[in-house]
């Protein structure tokens, strides 16, 4: 039996890195061996010399799914670390940066994968299993501990997300607020799956983005239990937050589905 892909997670945001932590768990093939919040603690755990990493074993980890804008550093100076203590660790990131200069380095320092924020599920495994098929195709295209040509292009093209040659069409999913229940299980504590339901549905049939206190009057939901599902589903790419003025006072936070 083929053993799990080991994947560790950089993500400065602690309930984002649990959500991701969740999202890891949930693809078949893929183990969650970690996480940081920092640029130290990352350094720490994943470089050969680090403070928790054992002399002579193999790499903590095979991917790192890796946040670029921590509150100790950049997330490219992890990478640059990385390369230069030759540590065998890919790394997908998963990022809102889109800077084409932070995305020309990112590939240059071999970035397997580029995930921009928001993002579901489905995005999310896409990414995952396009990896897991890169390794895999390389491995079996492997001749006397070598790579071929043929096995280099065939795996370049799993990762890039192409179809092999005769390859099946995947069925097309399906939209509306039913995705919204495609979310990391289980909840973050005090959330349920059917009030989750009934605030995605109505965020879903509105044309308008809405605000907390809508949700109240929509759900029967109380305004500050509203807040807590709406930041949920931001914070997994379902919703769009967008500031909302016109009224005394602070503007008010909408929330707008996210299709």
């Amino acid at each position: 039996m083929t053993a799990d892909l080991r994947v560790f997670v950089v993500e400065d945001d602690q309930l984002t890195a649990s959500l991701h932590g969740e999202y890891v768990r949930r693809v078949p093939g893929f183990t969650l061996v970690g996480t940081a919040h920092t640029r130290r603690e990352a350094v720490a755990a994943l470089l050969p010399d680090g403070a928790r990493a054992e002399p002579g074993s193999r790499p903590p980890a095979d991917l790192v799914l890796l946040d670029m804008n921590l509150p100790d550093g950049h997330g490219l100076a992890i990478c640059r670390m990385l390369r230069a203590a030759g540590a065998g660790i890919d790394v997908l990131a998963i990022t809102a940066a889109t800077e084409l200069p932070v995305v020309r380095e990112a590939i240059a320092l071999g970035v397997v994968q580029y995930l921009i924020k928001p993002f579901g599920f489905a995005a999310f495994e896409e990414k995952l299993l396009a990896y897991a098929a890169f390794r895999s195709t390389l491995t079996a295209g492997a001749v006397d501990g070598g790579a071929t040509q043929d096995a280099v292009d065939a795996a370049l093209t799993r990762l890039r997300g192409a179809r092999a040659p005769g390859a099946a069409v995947p069925p097309a999913a399906d939209d509306g607020a039913s995705r919204a229940v495609r979310t990391p299980s289980p909840l973050p504590k005090g959330l349920s799956e059917t009030t989750l339901s009934q605030v995605a549905e109505l965020l879903a049939g509105s044309t308008e983005a809405l605000s907390a206190t809508e949700v109240h009057t929509g759900t029967g939901i109380s305004r500050v239990t509203a807040r807590r599902y709406l930041e949920y589903l931001a914070a997994v790419g379902r919703v769009e937050k967008e500031a909302r003025y016109g009224t005394p006072g602070r503007p008010e936070m909408g929330y707008r589905w996210h299709p």
